[in-house]
């Protein structure tokens, strides 16, 4: 459902993703880990349309980011790491303006917008201007929108941000349900217990690198751990010293 092949972004001399290459199926919740910095959230931009490539190409649904964005972005939601609203909309508003930019009937969009706002508990800022919720509540709006046209691939930078434990179980609930109903989801994190938790298969990106991808399981067996933090730690701990 996702192919990234050879996929290459610089910024500059920088080279933030460098010669990525990623297979995401249909159906599988796929965890992107790294420490800061190391091209997570600039692969995510590259994958969503957001940035061109310098080298390499981008498939969604079979289609070419590049040569079909929009087909491929119709059949995509996504969240980043910092969402962006207009302020002055109230949560309803916001979701039929979401609604209406991919053609999601008004029907549909009602009874689409009442089922998220139930399982993200937004129905008591339904009519409250965005520039008025707490963070959280934006987090689970941006959530809600990206959900409402019911996409087949769901791409989502930091999904627990601003949450508190309740909101996350629901968000992470909502994640694990949307995979098991056969839509692709890709969720980078800083929590390796998410990650632990949810995901079928782990990628761990370093200076715009695959360093490690599997199965909680295979991770495991490769770094004779037994849990991913460990895992982690193994990889970047004592890095820096080794390349000073």
């Amino acid at each position: 459902m996702i192919n990234i092949q050879d996929l290459t972004v610089l910024y500059g001399e920088y080279v933030a993703v460098d010669g990525l290459n990623l297979n995401v199926q249909e159906g599988e919740l796929f965890a992107f880990l790294g420490p800061n910095g190391a091209g997570k959230t600039t692969a995510i931009k590259a994958l969503t349309g957001l940035l061109g490539p310098d080298r390499g190409s981008i498939s969604v649904g079979g289609y070419d980011m590049e040569a079909e964005p929009i087909k491929a972005k119709s059949i995509m939601g996504y969240v980043p790491d910092v969402a962006v609203f207009y302020d002055k909309l109230t949560s309803i508003e916001f979701m039929r303006f979401i609604g209406d930019l991919y053609g999601v009937d008004r029907p549909r969009l009602h009874d689409n917008t009442m089922e998220l706002f139930q399982k993200f508990d937004l129905n008591s800022f339904a009519h409250s201007p965005i520039e008025e919720l707490s963070h959280g509540t934006c987090q689970r709006l941006a959530i809600a929108a990206a959900l409402v046209h019911e996409p087949k691939v769901f791409v989502i930078d930091e999904p627990m941000v601003g949450l508190d434990p309740l909101h996350a179980k629901a968000v992470k609930k909502e994640l694990r349900a949307r995979s098991d109903d056969g839509v692709t989801v890709l969720m980078s994190t800083h929590l390796l217990n998410v990650a632990e938790e949810l995901a079928d298969r782990i990628g761990i990106i370093d200076q715009g690198k695959l360093v490690a991808l599997g199965t909680l399981n295979e991770l495991r067996e490769g770094e004779n751990c037994a849990a991913l933090e460990e895992i982690f730690l193994r990889l970047f701990e004592g890095k820096d010293s080794e390349t000073s």
